[in-house]
């Protein structure tokens, strides 16, 4: 026989605010790995179609990009997702870490210092990325 413990309200939207960083650190995780893989899908698709029809000169394909490229909200996107690459592999490093026992004890002091790294990142990139969008 099975036994029952009370879970609490399903509807207890407040219990964030009890997550330690941990948690914290494998939702965000978990997160970016999704949005991640939704990218790599639609940059398959995106680059499967575009090819064949290109017929082969790359002229479609190249005017497109570059058509892209000008748009402003490409480029905050690109952001996006350098901010997005960039702290997956960071937390993933770390959980490595984690995983071969070091710094079991710092797990929350690196977890910040991973957001931190990957913020300064983002942020001396901009720089970068919205060259010649305005």
């Amino acid at each position: 026989m099975s036994q029952s413990y009370d879970r609490g309200l399903v509807e207890d939207f407040g219990r964030w605010r009890d997550f330690s960083a941990g948690m914290w650190a494998w939702v965000f995780h978990k997160f970016t790995g999704w949005v991640l893989i939704g990218y790599l899908f639609t940059h398959i698709a995106v680059l499967s179609t575009a090819i064949p029809a290109a017929g082969g000169t790359g002229g479609i394909y190249t005017t497109t990009l570059q058509g892209l490229e000008e748009l402003v909200i490409v480029r905050i996107l690109e952001v996006g997702l350098l901010a997005v690459a960039v702290f997956h592999i960071l937390n993933g490093v770390r959980l490595l870490f984690v995983d071969l026992g070091v710094g079991l004890t710092a797990q929350d002091k690196s977890f910040y210092a991973s957001l931190v790294l990957t913020g300064a990142i983002v942020v001396a990139s901009v720089p970068t990325f919205l060259t010649g969008a305005f």
